[in-house]
């Protein structure tokens, strides 16, 4: 029995410890996107600064090549974040399967254990009944 707890145990950890995984994916995702908006505004208010000086012009060029690095950078990072977070979801969609199998095996198991308690009991009920019937008859006779 305690076997079988410790495999469910084990599962229901892999499918939560997935479903975690999943949690932190999106909330790094949601985070990039934040900071791509953020690289956006700060460009337009670089462009407005950089319209008011001459030194500001001529440096604006610079700050817009470094922004667009940045943002390839924080773009790539998202589509490896997109392909790991299809890999954990079918990995989690594995877990999952795998955990309703067994659980359903278990519920299954269960089932016919009490079938069998059943049987048994019912086997019990009908030898006692036909253990009174034989006495019942075998004192008539006598």
């Amino acid at each position: 029995m305690k076997r079988r707890n410790s495999e469910l145990q084990l599962r229901s950890f892999r499918v939560e410890e997935f479903t975690r995984r999943l949690t932190t994916l999106d909330e790094m995702k949601a985070d990039l996107e934040k900071k791509l908006a953020e690289l956006g505004d700060s460009v337009e208010r670089e462009k407005h600064r950089a319209a008011d000086s001459e030194i500001g012009r001529l440096a604006f060029p610079n700050f817009v090549q470094s922004i667009e690095l940045r943002r390839d950078n924080i773009r790539a990072t998202m589509k490896e974040l997109v392909r790991e977070r299809a890999a954990v979801q079918d990995d989690l969609t594995t877990a999952a399967q795998d955990l309703r199998s067994f659980e359903l095996a278990e519920q299954d198991r269960r089932r016919r254990i009490g079938e069998a308690a059943t049987r048994e009991a019912n086997s019990r009920v009908e030898h006692a009944a036909l253990m009174r019937h034989l006495q019942k008859h075998t004192v008539r006779q006598t």
